[in-house]
């Protein structure tokens, strides 16, 4: 039934309360903001949690499924270095000695390109596993003062009078150390695709943190198990001039990080960083009377393009040697170019 509403101004006016009744019982209430975003927060913790243990129990499964270790290769040359049974290559039976270190995820047998060349030019060419890499006795603490020290007593323990040192990478640091420890022991440096600097890469980053067990273990094998990815890194890091990697290439790279203690000291160095020394203190390189050199790949990209010249200058080198079409492995892919960088340092040493 309708009412009227009286209007003193312009008289009565009609309300259909049925309309409004019918209206009201129309509308549907919306939920409350809160109530909803309560809803969909449960919703998603119960999926990430869903995930969480689907993942960690694939990734028990997996680690479980491939956790035999690879074999050390039969045949290696082993000598005692301090508190490490070190292993390492030769070549060459007389002449200046030389002494390669190699870098980070690397071996002595990353120097097969280079060394036979040094040996043809007549010096004594020696490669070794620093401590952490390769078929070397992994003991720790795997930092750039052990490393150095390994170095140190690997020339005492070959009794090699005044090698040249090249280091290469994080290497260079390395050498740096041990030639400043002991320069007495050092005939000359070479910086080799490495400024020798603490970059702190990997140190104390949330990142590294982040990768706790099983999923570290998993993310690694899954990664040195794939010929993809190893192929791919190495073409990145060792440019277009690099030999292919064939099934005995992949086991050179891969085979160092499967041995037993392989992964352990990995993660701890990724822990520490990169080896490499302050500013201040490499520069003590240059009051010391000793040839030195720096080479660099003209495409490495690893470093600023002014680091090749800032490195020569604070260590009292002479001007960097430049290798075109070279990236950061320039010992294979540019191995005569870097021979002769290195007959030149010889032709130097008093």
């Amino acid at each position: 039934m309708a009412s009227s509403v009286v209007d003193t101004d312009s008289g009565p006016v009609e309300s259909d309360d049925a309309s409004l009744a019918d209206d009201d019982t129309e509308a549907v209430p919306l939920l409350p903001y809160r109530s909803r975003l309560r809803r969909l927060g449960r919703r998603l913790v119960g999926i990430a949690a869903v995930v969480f243990v689907t993942t960690t129990f694939l990734s028990t499964a997996y680690n479980a499924a491939t956790d035999r270790r690879a074999s050390v290769p039969a045949g290696l040359s082993y000598i005692q270095t301090g508190d490490v049974s070190t292993r390492y290559r030769a070549w060459g039976s007389s002449g200046t000695p030389i002494v390669l270190v190699h870098g980070f995820i690397e071996s002595a047998d990353t120097w097969q390109y280079l060394a036979p060349l040094l040996a043809a030019q007549g010096h004594r060419v020696y490669a070794l596993d620093i401590v952490g890499w390769g078929y070397t006795q992994r003991v720790g603490p795997y930092d750039i003062g052990h490393q150095a020290r390994q170095v140190e007593a690997f020339i005492d323990a070959l009794h090699l009078d005044r090698p040249l040192l090249v280091g290469h990478s994080s290497g260079a640091a390395v050498a740096a150390l041990a030639t400043l420890n002991a320069p007495q022991k050092v005939g000359g440096i070479m910086f080799l695709d490495g400024d020798g600097l603490a970059t702190g890469a990997g140190q104390k980053t949330p990142l590294t943190h982040l990768f706790l067990n099983p999923y570290r273990t998993t993310l690694m094998r899954l990664a040195v198990r794939s010929d993809t990815v190893v192929r791919g890194i190495y073409s990145a890091t060792c440019g277009s001039g690099c030999p292919k990697l064939d099934a005995a290439g992949l086991d050179q790279w891969r085979r160092p990080l499967e041995v037993p203690g392989a992964e352990e000291s990995l993660w701890s160095m990724v822990n520490l960083g990169v080896a490499g020394l302050p500013p201040a203190r490499l520069a003590e390189l240059a009051a010391l009377p000793l040839p030195k050199s720096v080479v660099f790949g003209g495409e490495d990209s690893s470093y600023a393009p002014d680091a090749p010249q800032t490195t020569a200058t604070r260590i009292g080198a002479p001007p960097p040697t430049i290798i075109p079409g070279a990236r950061h492995l320039t010992s294979v892919n540019s191995p005569e170019q870097v021979a002769a960088a290195v007959k030149e340092l010889a032709g130097r040493k008093g």
